[in-house]
């Protein structure tokens, strides 16, 4: 499925899949990723973290990862989230589709008397 079948993302789903990059995290290190990564500007709560990663592993753009830490360094509990090659393509188009956006407001804002 090509990565434009997928777009726009909603931001929070963007936010996840940034957060999570070429690595493989949990829910609550996506969360401190997002916050990280935005200097605390975004914090997505439990709810929209979770349904952002049940739509993103639906549309194959994520998947569980069956790989897990050593258990007495981790909670057997936790998940741990990997993109998919359709996620990288996807994550890679809303990238584009965002720095197109932000190029477009700023041409705007230049001419924009002040």
């Amino acid at each position: 499925m090509p990565a434009s079948d997928h777009a726009p993302l909603p931001l929070s789903a963007v936010h996840v899949l940034i957060a999570i990059g070429p690595g493989e995290l949990h829910g609550y290190a996506i969360m401190s990723e997002v916050a990280r990564i935005t200097d605390g500007s975004v914090r997505l709560g439990p709810g929209t973290l979770y349904t952002s990663i049940k739509r993103l592993l639906a549309a194959g753009l994520l998947e569980e990862s069956g790989e897990r830490p050593d258990p007495a360094l981790d909670d057997h509990r936790r998940r741990y989230y990997r993109l998919t090659p359709a996620g990288r393509a996807v994550t890679a188009a809303e990238v584009e589709r965002l720095e197109a956006l932000v190029a477009a407001a700023r041409g705007w804002a230049r001419e924009t008397p002040p």
